[in-house]
């Protein structure tokens, strides 16, 4: 199975996500649209479509014109029930096209926040049997509504909508649960600066540490979330492409 990965920053890689999918068979097709890279004119020719964060705003189409098209071609995988999944700025980016609004929060998430599972969460074929909370790293000040439409999977106490399900292919998630430590980690070092500017140095850095105590703290589980969450969404794209192709189960 083929999947498209588009990473909107140099920064931050499919990570744990990547590695699951494959360790599972699956061939990653990475571009990076926002740093000069091509998207796909189609869906055609991937089985599904991971979109990943970024600090880019998703309503930016002045300084990304890409999110327009980028845009009309998660709808036509939505369309063809090729699964998506999209993390952090990946799930705004959903939730704009599929006409919901994305604004800038009241709050600003930074470190491993506490997540629960909705009722219909817990039903879930992704999440189903899980744990009803987790502490997942979060780095975020956007937020978004839902599509029409959508089911409701994880809320937060400062951000309600943390991620949703559109029909039975498209999956939303603002938590990073693809994160590694070892990414973790990186990313503190390489933005922590934008931390410290945010807060000033002396509550920027007490964030900092806070976070890279999360990750010793949450890292392992927050992994153990990712490992679940992302073979059961590998599966599903492994059955749609059987599907397709007319292979029996």
């Amino acid at each position: 199975m083929k999947v498209l990965v588009i990473q909107n920053n140099a920064h931050s890689p499919a990570s744990l996500v990547g590695d699951h999918l494959e360790a599972a068979g699956a061939t990653l097709d990475v571009v990076l649209p926002c740093d000069g890279g091509t998207l796909p004119a189609s869906a055609a020719g991937h089985d599904a479509a991971i979109i990943l964060g970024g600090p880019q705003h998703a309503g930016d189409e002045v300084n990304y014109p890409v999110f327009k098209p980028m845009l009309n071609l998660l709808r036509e995988f939505h369309a063809e029930e090729k699964p998506l999944l999209g993390i952090c700025l990946g799930s705004q980016l959903l939730a704009r096209a599929f006409g919901e609004k994305v604004w800038r929060h009241d709050v600003f998430e930074f470190g491993f926040r506490e997540v629960e599972l909705t009722e219909a969460g817990r039903q879930d074929p992704l999440l189903q049997g899980l744990s009803p909370s987790h502490r997942i790293m979060q780095w975020h000040e956007d937020t978004f509504a839902l599509p029409q439409g959508a089911v409701h999977l994880m809320q937060g106490a400062d951000c309600r909508n943390q991620a949703f399900r559109l029909g039975n292919t498209t999956y939303a998630f603002q938590c990073h649960f693809e994160v590694s430590e070892a990414l973790a980690h990186q990313w503190f070092d390489v933005s922590g600066q934008s931390i410290r500017r945010r807060f000033g140095d002396e509550r920027g850095n007490a964030e900092l540490q806070r976070a890279r105590d999360g990750v010793a703290e949450f890292g392992a589980g927050a992994a153990s979330f990712c490992r679940t969450v992302t073979q059961r969404w590998g599966e599903l794209v492994r059955r749609g492409r059987d599907k397709r192709q007319g292979v029996a189960a």
